[in-house]
């Protein structure tokens, strides 16, 4: 079995570690709000969400929004505007509440009752590489039948217990497996 890359990109290579690519692609399909928390209407998209129900109102403030209701309301009424560090705080409750309200959406639409989702796996961009340093390293499907820890993981926005579900997956490609560690994209949808 091979061992992890300690010296990825010394001859060029690029690419990213394959449970950022698979993080990318599942913020992608938890669907957050496209506009900016800058602008006046996504601030209040994201204030409404926040704000729609005792329970995620809860959430929010359990994940990092610790302001009191008046300054919400003000907020939301247009009367004070948060400042540079409340936005990102806003953001970060925002997209940790999101993650967790379509992670059992998601893991069902993925484990689809046993079948699994195919996943495409595309390999690392060599294309700076010399000649003879290259690999040959070719695009890979990979049909996983068990999201579980890979959901759970990205949903809690753990890095560590995403990178090591995803390399438990990967290990299915057979001897190979350490040469998609980086890749360039992994696709699925669901």
């Amino acid at each position: 079995m091979p061992d992890r890359t300690h010296e990825f990109g010394k001859y060029g290579a690029r690419g990213v570690k394959g449970y950022e690519a698979v993080a990318h692609r599942l913020d992608a399909l938890a669907g957050y709000i496209a506009t900016p928390v800058t602008a006046r209407r996504g601030l209040l998209a994201r204030l409404h969400y926040l704000t729609r129900s005792e329970h995620a109102l809860a959430a929010a403030r359990s994940a990092g929004l610790t302001v009191t209701d008046r300054t919400l309301k003000a907020w939301l009424d247009g009367r004070r505007s948060p400042s540079k560090k409340n936005l990102e705080r806003i953001e970060t409750a925002y997209r940790t509440v999101r993650r967790h309200n379509v992670a059992r959406y998601l893991l069902a639409r993925l484990n689809r009752e046993g079948r699994g989702t195919r996943v495409e796996i595309h390999p690392l961009n060599q294309s700076q590489v010399s000649r003879p340093r290259q690999r040959v390293v070719e695009f890979r499907t990979l049909n996983i039948r068990h999201w579980d820890r890979i959901v759970e993981a990205w949903a809690n926005d753990n890095i560590q217990a995403l990178d090591d579900a995803w390399v438990d997956q990967i290990v299915d490609l057979g001897s190979q497996w350490g040469q998609y560690e980086y890749v360039t994209n992994v696709g699925f949808a669901a």
